[in-house]
This record gives structure tokens, C-alpha cells and sequence, in this order.
């Protein structure tokens, strides 16, 4: 039952909020098929709306999956842990490695879609990268997918009076990637900030990521600054929020 005297939470909240608890008891496990719509209005007494709401509720949590046909699954996909500190330490990208290697624990992770073109600079990114007003940029953009699961979308903007030459606008930027490159320019990263937001995602992006309705997206804008304070690249980022842990581990 659905019901329970005292208990002022929306009745689809309880049924999920029941399911839930049952995943983490381990009586569902990754891959197995959830109760359907059918079985969740005969077991609580509610309607199919109500149902579908509850199923709903732990798809956009990112715990289950819809299946086209074959109703709602317990999510296989483990989590991916984005260390936002230890990641940009020039110790990761100064010795070689990819600054996803920091996240991705030996996990497959592979770059499927990579796109470098040069373009005038949107208003917006001129004005943080400080460029002229005709002032054109290296814009990146990549797709990245986890044991076989689209998990962000990055788009790089980073000025072509800098990069103009170099592996940078190149797909393969080789080892340590773009702040390597941008090392051996001489303007290594030595500061960074990011500004985090959430939203729900366009149907692009929706997409791209394979996410269904109702799952939101962490967008990311981080920006490099070299020496003097000197900006060196905007890189924008779109995450499947079901998909990520943002973690910050630092000393006080």
C-alpha cells in the first residue's frame, strides 16, 4: 500500500522512495527488470500515472532504464567519479596523462567524437579570453563515452594567436593534451576556475548523451589562466548527471 497515516509525501514519492530501498538491500540488482506500471498499481492501490511517476522519479535519479518493450531495469552503470582537484594538477597533465586518466580508474574510456575548427569567437568567450574584436578561436569539440555510454559533451575554445601551428588543433593533441601543448607554447595553466550550474538538457544534447526526459545535466566552464593572469582557454562541458560524482578533496 501506498498509504500511510502521518506520512505527507506524494504517494509516487513512497513508492519510489520503497523501490529505492529495496535496490540498496540489494533485493533488485543491476540489470534486473523493475516492477511495471501494472504491478505497482495492483501492489499499492494507485493509478497508472501515479506509477509511471514513480518509475520516473528513479530514471531521472539515474538508478534505473528504460528498455523500449521491455519495461524498467535496475541501471548497470557505475557512477563516474570526477576529481576536480587532483585532476588539473600540472603533476597529471605535466607527466604525459590525460587529465581523465585522474577519474576514470582503468575504466574504457574513449573520445568518439572530435571536431577542431577555427571560428570567430562567440561574445561571450572574446570577452573572458580578451580577444580583438575580429579576434578568432581553436573551438574543440568532443564527445566522451564510458564503457560504452555517453557521459559528456566538451567544447574548447582557446585563441588562435596562441595555437596557431600546434598540435592543438590537431584531434590528437598528444600526451598530457591541450595544457601540455599550451606548456610548450609558453603558457602553462598555473590557475583554474570553474563555475558549476544545472539544468535540464535540449533535445541535442539529450541526444548526444542518450539520457531520457527528465534527466538533468551539470554544465561545467572552466577556464585556464596562464602567468599575469592571463586566460588561455574556456572549455564548456555538458554532463549526464545520473553518470557523475563531483568530488573536491582538499586540506583546510
Amino acid at each position: 500500500m501506498a498509504s500511510t497515516d502521518g506520512d505527507r509525501r506524494p504517494k509516487y514519492q513512497r513508492i519510489a522512495d520503497t523501490l529505492r530501498e529495496a535496490i540498496q538491500a540489494g533485493e533488485y540488482v543491476p540489470g534486473d527488470r523493475l516492477p511495471g506500471e501494472n504491478d505497482l498499481m495492483n501492489a499499492h492501490r494507485v493509478a497508472r500515472m501515479t506509477a509511471r511517476q514513480a518509475l520516473g522519479v528513479l530514471q531521472s535519479e539515474g538508478i534505473a532504464e528504460s528498455r523500449k518493450g521491455a519495461g524498467v531495469f535496475v541501471r548497470a552503470f557505475r557512477p563516474l567519479r570526477r576529481r576536480g582537484i587532483q585532476r588539473l594538477s600540472q603533476q597529471q597533465w605535466g607527466s604525459g596523462r590525460s587529465i581523465w586518466s585522474a577519474d576514470t580508474e582503468n575504466r574504457d574510456l574513449v573520445v568518439d567524437q572530435v571536431q577542431v575548427t577555427e571560428e570567430a569567437a562567440p561574445e561571450h568567450i572574446g570577452a573572458v579570453l580578451d580577444l580583438e574584436e575580429e579576434g578568432t578561436v581553436c573551438v574543440r569539440r568532443r564527445r566522451f563515452v564510458l564503457d560504452g555510454k555517453p557521459v559528456l559533451l566538451a567544447t574548447s575554445y582557446l585563441p588562435m594567436g596562441i595555437v596557431a601551428g600546434s598540435a592543438i588543433t590537431e584531434e590528437n593533441t598528444g600526451p598530457g593534451g591541450t595544457y601540455a601543448r599550451l606548456a610548450d607554447l609558453g603558457f602553462k595553466p598555473v590557475h583554474f576556475r570553474e563555475e558549476i550550474r544545472s539544468r535540464m538538457p535540449s533535445k541535442d544534447e539529450a541526444r548526444q548523451l542518450g539520457i531520457t526526459a527528465g534527466t538533468p545535466v551539470i554544465l561545467i566552464c572552466r577556464t585556464a589562466f596562464a602567468d599575469e593572469g592571463r586566460p588561455v582557454e574556456i572549455n564548456e562541458m555538458t554532463l549526464d548527471a545520473a553518470s557523475y560524482i563531483l568530488e573536491y578533496d582538499f586540506d583546510a
